[in-house]
């Protein structure tokens, strides 16, 4: 039975043939070692046959064709490779791979409540963040799990994974819009036959983030072969690390947290550095229990009892006793040591809790030797929790002299000093800290075909499908205050002998008064009143629509070989809808999304904002829109010359139109090829594309969020006015365009050395119109100067008909230009000194030449930030694998590397005495070093009965610390968690 099914959607086989590993080889593309030494041609060259693979078609293209070489560098993760990494989540192990900078997953955005991205697996291609890289299953596009448009890879099935292909470059021409960065193409196993599963448990060095991942898959052939069922059940729970006390502390015991700060003194011209990074940075507007914070009685605190002493600041620091509420001997705003207990950062959550269960299954049914129809069906649900601070600091309170709970001898003082009221901070250890929670839900069926076609005696190969995706979000937050009801309940004052709530209207709708001098814990009358059991919620609903179908095939034989070409036309839609609590979004009269009156779970409340926004954090708006998009493509590669003198090569050439329901129609294309030198091993590439990324639902249609603006400068008219701001999306936004060029040269198994291959690419992206936000002011003053006359549409300061207000939205203006090399080696000895296995060792690194944004307008300048190690892309990033394999025992050794890096390339370091004139463009610092770091990672397996296999993997073995940031961390760069063990058993029967 001839099957010239593709991997990349459709069917791929349980091994890898000779076959395939030609074609992958051809495409450029150095394969996990892992892979390669298990895979021997067989001796009579019959496997191809066998295996019914004579084609594959690599994500790097669309052409299907046994003789193609893909200009586009790729790297290729095998399920080996995949294996022996052991992690919970193959996101990880993907995540690795240098070219991949600033993904997303459970140790990022732990410190955020509102972003709606915790938790979230997404990848990042060159540092242009997830939304610049198209992530797919099987070649096919998934429903997002964010209203960016980013999928959650954490959703997909993942023992099934039989490969992820990595494509390092713009693929806009084969894939459509956002693969500017590149694509990650999960490949799954659709012909699997028998029973394998994994079970793991991991715990960190420090006793916590305890995992149990329990996998299983199943796959059998029925009626002859021709129909196929695949099936797949995973469950993974991960308990996370996080919180720490209150101070400096960590969760754990972990010691390497120093509340590393960056002050900036304000002061320009007198030889110093205008920026200090300082080490146990001690704020002092708030304590833990309560500090006094300028005036006559500044440096007054208040200890868990309520008794006033006097706050130890750092620096041997004196409060000044001024109204602006300085310390002598301290830096602004900040203090080095001292009393450093209320200190909040500590309580940021250093890996999200995630609990996850998919299912997926596929029915395959061959009605005739070379077509399928199939069904995938994919169920998944992941859970996240995370604690963004401890507290809910509130720093610039105003307190009266009169408040009851006030201790009599601070009122004398009051008296003394001739005041009746004072600045005040706390860091609310009182109240629970706030929780978030995230629930995120996807289903996802496609219904497809595939086969092959005689046209006028030419083989033709067909794959078309129809993907129906849906994903809901829903985002709690707990433990969290009203603002305005807090304001409200610290306000007390006596009446009848009572101490009560200060306002009268606030008494009647069930103000209860609390006492924030000192740790007395509210009652449960008052947390309820200012801490509702109902926190903000959010409930995002997205579907996606795709309907596509590709056609490949090689119609002419030319002088140097076939002709290949593919094309084909693809629908799709986005579209999502999201509802929000009354508080946050706005007392409306309609119910809410669970359909009961919002005067039920949010009453009306005088105190509170009809419009919204009275949450601390997590105001989450109503919004909704949608899209659609029609694009056709022609991809073909020809080939040019093939001979012993002068070599092979071929022209691989796409051009693709695109309409876009929002901003009309946009071509991209891209022009490459490969050269297969008559020097032995050596082929040289390149590749030039236009591609372009689409504004996605959020950037087009955004949830409106509205402030007040009292005293908002109208330059027209040069008065004050009061000004409603309201966040918006930019229906008008348009494509962002990029131009992709790479070019490289590979020198792989030449005769004198077999097993080695090596490359060494370059590429540079330039990315044009790319949509950015600006603020209020420069919205305004942009047009007032014509400097972007494009926002004159986004204000009303004279508007006789209504408020006054400001759109603050996005806009097409900015560009970021990125440019690098990425090497790739490896070679494989096969029963070096004797031993009766292979020994393989693999490296890949990238390096980031320039990484720089530029918003192109007056008053801004462009920011390298190449190198600068509190972002996303480092100078250097390397992976380095060493392996053993045998029949029944593998040993794996693993470093991971970043290079030292910069706190900005703007600063020029300096010391005391030494620094010259600090400006806007090149400030003054005084220590600008950003340490790297070195992570090693051992596991190995052992075969204890046939087919079953137990495992182990040690994480960080030295415990690596992550570097000390300005930022508390940088856990899209450095490992957070310490050493981690991890324990399993695999079978496969």
């Amino acid at each position: 039975m001839s099957k010239k099914f593709c991997t990349d959607g459709t069917h791929s086989a349980m091994k890898m043939t000779s076959v395939r590993l030609q074609v992958l080889a051809a495409c450029g593309l150095l394969l996990p070692l892992s892979l390669q030494a298990q895979v021997t041609p067989p001796a009579d060259g019959k496997a191809d046959q066998e295996n019914g693979l004579e084609e594959i078609l690599v994500t790097g293209t669309r052409i299907m064709s046994s003789g193609y070489n893909a200009p586009t560098p790729t790297s290729v993760i095998s399920a080996e490779q995949l294996t022996a990494n052991a992690q919970p989540n193959i996101f990880t192990t993907v995540a690795q791979l240098p070219s991949l900078q600033g993904s997303t997953g459970t140790q990022t955005n732990t410190f955020s409540t509102s972003s709606g991205a915790q938790g979230l697996s997404s990848f990042s291609l060159r540092g242009l963040t997830a939304i610049r890289t198209l992530t797919l299953l099987d070649g096919q596009r998934v429903v997002g799990a964010n209203v960016t448009g980013v999928p959650d890879v954490s959703l997909f099935p993942q023992l099934l994974i039989e490969r992820v292909d990595v494509v390092n470059g713009g693929a806009s021409s084969s894939y459509g819009s956002d693969a500017v960065g590149g694509v990650v193409n999960f490949v799954t196993n659709t012909r699997f036959e028998g029973v394998k599963g994994n079970v793991q448990g991991a715990v960190t060095n420090y006793d916590d983030d305890e995992t149990i991942v329990a996998q299983v898959a199943a796959g059998s052939s029925f009626l002859d072969g021709r129909l196929h069922v695949v099936g797949s059940v995973e469950y993974h729970d991960e308990k996370g690390v996080g919180p720490g006390p209150y101070g400096v502390g960590l969760a754990g015991g972990r010691d390497w947290f120093t509340q590393r700060s960056l002050v900036n003194r304000n002061v320009l011209n007198d030889g110093s550095p205008q920026y200090n990074v300082i080490d146990y940075a001690q704020p002092y507007n708030y304590t833990k229990y309560g500090l006094i914070t300028a005036g006559p009685l500044q440096g007054i605190a208040f200890d868990q009892a309520g008794n006033p002493f006097q706050f130890q600041y750092g620096s041997n620091g004196t409060p000044s006793g001024n109204a602006a509420g300085t310390v002598n001997g301290c830096l602004p705003g900040f203090c080095v040591g001292g009393d450093l207990s209320g200190n909040v950062d500590s309580g940021r959550t250093l890996q999200s809790s995630l609990e996850r269960i998919n299912g997926y299954g596929r029915v395959g049914f061959e009605f005739a030797d070379d077509d399928e129809i199939y069904l995938t069906t994919n169920l998944a649900q992941v859970q996240t929790h995370n604690q963004p601070i401890n507290g809910m600091n509130r720093p610039n309170l105003t307190m009266q002299c009169s408040n009851p709970f006030l201790p009599a001898s601070v009122q004398a003082m009051c008296a003394t000093a001739g005041i009746t009221s004072f600045q005040y901070g706390t860091s609310n250890a009182i109240l629970p800290s706030t929780q978030v929670y995230t629930d995120r839900r996807q289903y996802r069926f496609v219904l497809g075909a595939i086969g092959g076609l005689n046209v006028l005696g030419d083989e033709w190969n067909y794959n078309g499908y129809y993907e129906h995706g849906v994903n809901f979000t829903d985002i709690d937050v707990k433990s969290i205050m009203l603002s305005r009801r807090f304001n409200q309940a610290i306000d007390a004052t006596t009446l009848n002998g009572q101490i009560v709530c200060a306002d009268a209207t606030a008494r009647a709708n069930g103000c209860v008064p609390i006492n924030i001098f000192g740790g007395t814990v509210p009652s449960a009358q008052a947390f309820n009143y200012i801490m509702p059991a109902r926190g903000p919620y959010q409930r995002t609903r997205q579907n996606q629509e795709v309907f596509s179908f590709n056609v490949s095939g090689t119609p002419v034989d030319l002088w140097a070989g076939p002709l290949a070409l593919a094309f084909g036309v693809e629908y799709r839609k986005e579209e999502y809808r999201v509802r929000a609590d009354a508080y946050g979004n706005g007392i409306l009269p309609q119910a809410g999304i669970d359909g009961t009156p919002y005067n039920s779970n949010y009453p009306a409340d005088p105190v509170l904002l009809d419009t919204g926004n009275n949450w601390y954090a997590g105001n989450y708006k109503n919004g909704e829109g949608d899209y659609s998009v029609k694009e056709a493509y022609l991809e073909f590669d020809l080939p040019l010359f093939d001979s012993e003198s002068v070599g092979r090569a071929n022209l691989n050439a796409a051009s693709r139109v695109t309409d876009y329901s929002t901003s009309g129609t946009i071509d991209v294309w891209k022009v490459g090829g490969t050269w297969d030198t008559p020097v032995d091993g050596l082929r040289l590439r390149a590749t030039t594309s236009r591609d372009a990324r689409a504004p996605n639902l959020s950037e087009l249609f955004a949830a409106p969020v509205t402030t007040t603006l009292p005293n908002f400068l109208d330059p027209f008219r040069n008065i004050n006015v009061l000004a409603i701001q309201n966040a918006i999306g930019n229906p008008a936004l348009t494509p962002e365009i990029a131009r992709n060029t790479s070019f490289g040269v590979v020198y792989s198994e030449p005769e004198w050395l077999p097993n080695f291959s090596v490359s060494v690419d370059y590429y540079k992206i330039e990315i044009e119109d790319v949509i950015s936000s600006l603020t209020a002011n420069d919205i305004v003053n942009y047009c007032f100067r014509g400097v972007l006359p494009q926002t004159c549409n986004s204000f009303n300061l004279n508007n006789p008909n209504g408020p006054n207000f400001i759109n603050v939205q996005s806009f097409n203006f900015a560009s970021i230009k990125t440019s690098g090399f990425d090497i790739e080696a490896s070679y494989r000895w096969p029963q070096l000194f004797g031993l009766p296995g292979t020994v393989t060792v693999r490296g890949l690194a990238t390096h980031i030449r320039e990484y720089v944004t530029d918003n192109g307008l007056p008053g801004t300048f462009p920011n390298d930030t190449a190198g600068v190690n509190t972002g996303n892309t480092p100078d250097w990033k390397v992976l380095a694998i060493q392996s053993y394999d045998s029949d029944k025992l593998s040993l794996q050794i693993q470093e991971r590397w970043i290079s030292d890096g910069v706190l900005g390339n703007q600063y020029i370091e300096c010391r005391p005495g030494t620094c010259p004139v600090s400006t806007v463009a090149r400030p003054t610092i005084d220590n600008n070093h950003v340490d790297g770091a070195f992570y090693l990672d051992v596991g190995g397996s052992y075969e204890v009965l046939p087919g079953t296999t137990a495992y182990f993997k040690v994480d960080n073995v030295l415990d690596e610390d992550p570097a000390r940031v300005t930022t508390f961390s940088n856990p899209a760069l450095y490992d957070a968690l310490g050493r981690v063990y991890r324990l399993g058993v695999r079978f496969d029967l």
